[in-house]
């Protein structure tokens, strides 16, 4: 019944979104918080794992820290590198931040730190292949990621690479989300127009003002309490559809 309740606000939303079967020829994702959470970035997640390995750190003194980690990896990391040569570098360049600037650097606990996050996103990619695997049969599927420049590599690793026509990651094509020319990477070689195009993403400020700018359709997918916080932000109800899983993207694209 909380649950059903959590949605109620959504209603409307999902209403509109009921032709988006019909109005719909091409579906692009977001990867990290998309494609492998169910609208979690990375930072939260880590953050999170953090904690779970006795790290006692608020998430505004650890926010700095996750930023200088991620920015090193940026054009750094080999073509050629999966998800878990991401992570564990991600993990050891915080160690290293940690080491300098807060706690004593703990190699252990970021190997440890990374297991957990892909246990995480492995389970989430099984869980989700099923239904890409349904959505790909029906539309044109592609990736459009703010990442390091290995995201086909990545999305290799995982199994998702065959259900996707494009994957567009920021540092191999020189622009970033929400910037137009990012989407129009994507767009372009898939024959799509951004009039059907519909992009599926966990923020607010890269992916729905990406597809605002391009006039493509956008569902938002984030846990139900950041639903909550944003309609209050704004002070009315939102006006794209949301989701908290994955999942039920079925609701709306099937």
């Amino acid at each position: 019944a909380a649950r059903r309740g959590d949605h109620i606000a959504w209603q409307a939303g999902f209403q509109r979104a009921s032709s988006m079967s019909q109005q719909y020829k091409t579906v692009l994702f977001d990867f990290g918080g998309t494609l492998d959470a169910d609208g979690v970035a990375w930072k939260e997640r880590v953050h999170r794992h953090y904690r779970a390995e006795g790290l006692d750190m608020s998430a505004e003194a650890f926010d700095p820290l996750f930023y200088a980690a991620d920015d090193r990896l940026i054009g750094a990391l080999p073509r050629e590198a999966d998800l878990a040569a991401t992570v564990h570098e991600l993990t050891a360049n915080l160690e290293t931040e940690l080491g300098r600037r807060a706690a004593p650097a703990d190699k252990a606990r970021g190997k440890r730190t990374a297991a957990r996050f892909l246990a995480e996103a492995s389970a989430s990619f099984a869980r989700n292949r099923p239904l890409l695997e349904m959505l790909s049969t029906r539309y044109r599927l592609g990736i459009v990621s703010n990442f390091y420049g290995n995201l086909e590599a990545v999305c290799r690793g995982a199994g998702l690479a065959p259900l996707f026509g494009v994957m567009v990651d920021s540092q191999r094509v020189g622009a970033e989300k929400p910037d137009p020319p990012i989407f129009q990477a994507a767009l372009r070689p898939l024959g799509a127009a951004p009039e059907t195009t519909l992009f599926v993403g966990d923020s607010l400020r890269r992916d729905r003002e990406g597809a605002r700018r391009l006039g493509m359709g956008f569902v938002w997918i984030a846990p139900v309490a950041a639903q909550q916080a944003e309609a209050r932000a704004a002070k009315a109800p939102l006006d794209h559809p949301v989701v908290a899983q994955f999942g039920e993207l079925a609701e709306i694209l099937t």
